[in-house]
């Protein structure tokens, strides 16, 4: 598992994903799943790895509900991240296919954006160079990360991964954030 920890670190920490669609409405770039994919495809033969992504319809009361699932693997072992996302059946334009369609890619994108520590932070083909009230407001709301989460957080960073790229990525209190440098500290210890 080390191994695998050590090959999804250097995708991790290598990967560039340019945002390749535009929103005329509110007039800023954005990634799709197909974006991240296209990133990735270099790594697969190179690391030794393949990606998948599964999808499964989790609760259809009070809303359809979207899991998907982008996992990582070496043959061996592997490492899953997940997205949920409910289908929005009222969407006005768009029939039932579009709209499970929508959410679909959505769920796709994050999913592989948890898995490969991909952040919305604001790229250099912003078309104005400031920061959206909306990057403001998902900067906020960074979720705080569980139990779950940290002990992979501690596997990132021993397989090499930056104690930065995981607070970029989730809210940490003081305890978490002195055990997860502290971990880092160990590991560069470690290494030299």
């Amino acid at each position: 598992m080390k191994e695998l920890n050590q090959k999804l670190a250097t995708v991790q920490t290598k990967l560039k994903t340019k945002k390749t669609s535009y929103n005329a409405f509110g007039k800023y770039y954005f990634r799709k799943a197909e974006d991240i994919l296209e990133a990735v495809k270099p790594f697969l033969l190179e690391q030794g790895v393949s990606v998948v992504i599964r999808e499964e319809i989790i609760a259809t009361d009070p809303v359809p509900t979207l899991q998907s699932t982008a996992t990582i693997s070496d043959g061996e072992n592997a490492i899953h991240a997940t997205a949920v996302v409910g289908v929005d059946l009222n969407q006005k334009g768009m029939q039932t296919a579009q709209q499970f369609g929508a959410a679909s890619s959505y769920g796709k994108k994050y999913a592989l954006g948890n898995l490969f520590l991909i952040d919305d932070t604001q790229d250099a083909d912003s078309t104005t160079g400031k920061t959206s009230v909306v990057d403001k407001i998902k900067a906020k709301a960074k979720p705080v990360i569980t139990s779950e989460q940290f002990e992979k957080a501690k596997d990132y960073i021993k397989a090499g991964g930056s104690l930065e790229a995981i607070k970029s990525k989730y809210k940490l209190t003081a305890t978490t954030e002195k055990a997860l440098f502290d971990e880092q500290k160990a590991n560069t210890q470690k290494a030299s």
